[in-house]
């Protein structure tokens, strides 16, 4: 079976032929596995928290575990990925991923078209925020990056802003600092995720659409609209660059094995030293999240070493053939 994982980066150092009898393209992945290895992108409603959300999810898919990836406060709609089974032990390395919202902002007084351009304008690049008081997190001064922020809409006092950030920014606290610059005040009407890393508002579901693809499939055996609402897991690493392995490299690495040079397939030449990187299989099937213990191009000129170093498995061993040997103890 020839392998369907391609990067434009991608350097094939060895073997490319996976064995069709073990694993799955995570496309071709059967409902009971994407249970397990999937990901629900939801249209979070207004009202309950985040943790709710999660937790209805797993409900009505009758599983043990579900995790929301990114927290949105009750009155907060919009993309929430709500990841399912093994796919929970992903959410803390795959949080860092940037988010988009289209924010609406209420102005206290009216104020000039000239400086409300000035002030978005200014309010980009890096920006120092402090973390409200009823945070999760330890309330500190920290900084976060805007990369965009769009006037779509203005009606008098209200300004519809479109917003692309780094992971963790607080857009109230961004309105208010901007509405005190613009010497008026200001705050945050309404709030919605359109974007988390590169999962869209396009892809979104809602909760009864859910219920409803479950229910025909529990029903009636029809997968196609449960499938199209539980994606695979692996599209929360899309954005990370990644190592392929070979087939008889897999179930080590399961099993928690550093990820050693002769059981590379596939290298990506850009991974810098000490960066997070996706281990995949040839069927593009997610391993684990891994950090690079040297770059993709000193992987790429060595015949030796550990590439990298395993920080979560996310396949279940036993998934591929065990190539590997156990080392016995003295006197065995």
């Amino acid at each position: 079976m020839n392998h369907p994982f391609e990067r434009k980066s991608m350097n094939w150092v060895r073997g490319r032929e996976t064995d069709p009898r073990y694993g799955s393209p995570p496309e071709e992945r059967g409902v009971d596995l994407l249970l397990r290895r999937g990901l629900v992108v939801l249209d979070k409603p207004r009202g309950p928290t985040s943790h709710q959300v999660a937790s209805w999810v797993k409900d009505i898919l009758g599983i043990d575990k579900a995790g929301h990836h990114g927290t949105l406060d009750p009155n907060t709609t919009g993309v929430l990925p709500i990841a399912l089974g093994n796919s929970v032990r992903l959410l803390d390395i795959t949080l860092s991923e940037g988010k988009e919202y289209a924010a609406l902002m209420h102005l206290h007084s009216d104020v000039a078209s000239g400086p409300v351009g000035g002030v978005l304008k200014d309010f980009q690049g890096e920006i120092y925020q402090m973390v409200p008081v009823r945070s999760a997190v330890k309330r500190e001064l920290r900084t976060r990056r805007i990369h965009y922020m769009k006037l779509l809409e203005r009606d008098g006092q209200d300004l519809l802003l479109l917003i692309g950030c780094e992971s963790g920014t607080y857009i109230r606290t961004l309105i208010h600092d901007m509405g005190e610059v613009l010497g008026v005040g200001a705050h945050m009407a309404e709030l919605r995720r359109t974007r988390s890393g590169r999962l869209e508002a396009k892809d979104a579901v809602t909760l009864q659409e859910l219920r409803d693809a479950w229910t025909i499939y529990r029903e009636d055996g029809d997968e196609s609209l449960i499938r199209k609402v539980i994606r695979p897991a692996e599209e929360l690493v899309t954005h990370l660059r990644a190592i392929v392995l070979l087939d008889s490299a897999v179930d080590a690495v399961c099993h928690g094995a550093p990820v050693g040079i002769p059981g590379l397939s596939g290298i990506d030449a850009d991974i810098e030293k000490g960066e997070i990187i996706s281990v995949m299989t040839l069927k593009g099937e997610l391993v684990g999240i891994a950090e690079a213990d040297m770059s993709g191009m000193d992987m790429l000129h060595r015949r030796t070493g550990q590439a990298a170093h395993i920080m979560r498995v996310a396949m279940d061993p036993g998934t591929y053939p065990r190539a590997w040997k156990t080392r016995k103890a003295p006197g065995q």
